[in-house]
This record gives C-alpha cells, sequence and structure tokens, in this order.
C-alpha cells in the first residue's frame, strides 16, 4: 500500500509540475495581441466613411471581419446611378499586409493586390507597380472624424492623383 502511495504522490507532483510549466492563458493571449499589429494599427479604418459634394456623393463602409482582416465596400452615385462600387478586403498574412480590391467592371472582376509599403498611426500607403491604375492606394487619418483616401499612378505617361476626403458617420 505504501508503494502505491509513493506513485500516486509522485504522479500528482509530475502532472502538476508540467501543468505550471506551460504557456499560461495570460501569455497565449500577450502573443495573440501582437499577432495582427498591421490591421491593429489600421483598426481607426473601422466605420462609414462619407463626402458629398454636389456632383457625387461617396461613401466607403468598413468592419472588422477577424483579427486579419477588414472587410470593405466603396461607391459613389451621381444623382440616383451606382456610377462605381467596389469590395476590398484588407488582410494581414503573416508579415505582410494588402489591400485587395475587386471591381465588377475592372480586371475581369478578378481581386487586384496592393501591397502595404507604408504605415504609420494616421498614414498607411499601398502599392502594386504592374498595376495599370491606380498603382498607389493611400489613406490619411486627419482626425478621429476625418480622412483623405488618394489614388495615384501614371496614365499616358502623367502622373495623376484623385483625392476623396471623408468624414466619419455617426
Amino acid at each position: 500500500m505504501r508503494k502505491f502511495y509513493s506513485y500516486f504522490v509522485t504522479l500528482v507532483i509530475v502532472i502538476t509540475f508540467f501543468n505550471c510549466s506551460g504557456p499560461t492563458s495570460e501569455t497565449v493571449t500577450v502573443n495573440a495581441i501582437g499577432a495582427y499589429s498591421e490591421i491593429e494599427k489600421i483598426n481607426w479604418l473601422v466605420g462609414s466613411w462619407h463626402n458629398t459634394s454636389p456632383e457625387v456623393s461617396s461613401t466607403e463602409v468598413w468592419e472588422k471581419k477577424n483579427d486579419s482582416t477588414l472587410a470593405g465596400i466603396s461607391f459613389a452615385i451621381v444623382g440616383k446611378d451606382t456610377v462605381s462600387y467596389e469590395t476590398v478586403s484588407l488582410e494581414q498574412n503573416g508579415k505582410a499586409t494588402y489591400y485587395i480590391p475587386t471591381v465588377k467592371e475592372q480586371n475581369n472582376a478578378q481581386p487586384v493586390k496592393f501591397t502595404l509599403t507604408s504605415s504609420t498611426g494616421n498614414k498607411i500607403v499601398f502599392e502594386n507597380p504592374s498595376h495599370d491604375f491606380p498603382t498607389k492606394i493611400t489613406y490619411n487619418k486627419i482626425t478621429n472624424d476625418s480622412m483623405v483616401a488618394e489614388i495615384s499612378g501614371v496614365i499616358e505617361g502623367k502622373t495623376r492623383s484623385e483625392q476623396f476626403p471623408f468624414v466619419r458617420k455617426k
């Protein structure tokens, strides 16, 4: 009986040791938080953004799909007609982050991948030098409730850019 008791106590000590020496839930949580640092920096984009001018009404809506992905839609309306519409996936895959728009009337409705080339707290830049236009997409956060999106590139040998100022709809 003493031998059984001795084995039992030894087994309990070994099990306790292994349970205490493995990663704790706190360790796992800390590691998971830093896993998608670029998406975390870009979370300010989440929300509904609008720009209305006499000619066109533009909207971008962003939502957090999961820890590594933001999903967006963008559309512009002239009068009662939707003149442009695109879906966008903003994804972090490992250390790389991509802006992936899909426009029905462009690129045979296939997604185009732009790579994050610069990211600060207020400005994000995505580029794809092999795309026709744009080759660069920039989002610049002005305040918590205003931003400017910009597309740029070269058309017929001339550098072109278009800016789209937006305000957050509350």
